[in-house]
Order: C-alpha cells, then structure tokens, then sequence
C-alpha cells in the first residue's frame, strides 16, 4: 500500500509517540547512518505529520520526513559533515552526510521557518513501523504555480 496523496493544506496533524518498541522522547536523537552527524530534535507531541512526498528528489530518495520549527533541531556532532543540495526554485536546502550520503533533514520550501527531518534517522526508529504514509503532491507544489 504507497498510502494517500494529500495537497499540501493539512488536515490535523496525526501525532505518533510510539514507534515499535521505541518511545519518542520530547529531545530526541537522530543520525546519519555512519554516525558523524548527530542531531537533537524537539518532540514534545511525537512524530507529527509523518509523510512522504513525490516531488522529484523526494520520489528518489524514498524517506518519511516530519518537521519542526527551525529552534527545534539543533546539530550536535558533524556540522562540518553536512553537505546542502538545492534545486529548481533554491529555497529549499537539503542536508546530507557527505561521509554517507544519508539526508538527515531539509529546510522546507512550503515553509522555510521549519525543518522537515528524515524519520528513519531518530534513534531507535524503523520507519517501517509507522505503516502507510500519506503522500504529499510535490509534483504540483504551490511554490511552482
């Protein structure tokens, strides 16, 4: 099941605290896959809003993101690891481990005073877990109207 393709004004938001065998902390810890970036996220509700998107990198690169306000990720190990990749409009930047490659987080384009991170780097966390996604239409993004 590739879940629901929902536009990009949200309905409430689903909120997850629980994550398999894995409670979501109010300060969680997220990673790259060979460890050299380390992120602190604030989620005191959870994972809120998990998604997916279709647009063209996100259908690529297959991660569930939720956000939070740009005061709640902070960079605690390895900001010299982070690499930043941009296309198309260039507001959004999209951060990476330039050791592993993995994307750990994106500022937003849809809202640039938020974070979108990648769910399958918190600590402890198999996103497979989570079961569908709703699927944001990145495809016909409002910023490209």
């Amino acid at each position: 099941m590739t879940g629901t393709k929902i536009a990009h004004a949200a309905k409430s938001p689903r909120m997850t605290k629980q994550v398999g065998s894995t409670t979501i902390l109010p300060r969680h810890r997220a990673s790259c896959h060979c460890g050299a970036v380390v992120l602190e996220l604030d989620l005191p509700d959870g994972i809120v809003d998990p998604r997916r998107c279709d647009c063209s990198l996100c259908r690529r690169r297959g991660s569930i993101v939720a956000s939070v306000p740009l005061a709640g990720l902070r960079i605690i190990q390895g900001a010299d690891a982070l690499r930043v990749y941009q296309f198309n409009t260039q507001v959004a930047q999209h951060f990476f481990c330039a050791r592993c490659g993995i994307h750990t987080h994106h500022q937003r384009r849809s809202n640039p005073s938020e974070y979108a991170y990648n769910v399958g780097c918190l600590d402890g966390v198999d996103p497979f877990d989570l079961g569908p996604m709703p699927t944001r239409d990145g495809v016909h993004h409002p910023a490209d109207r």
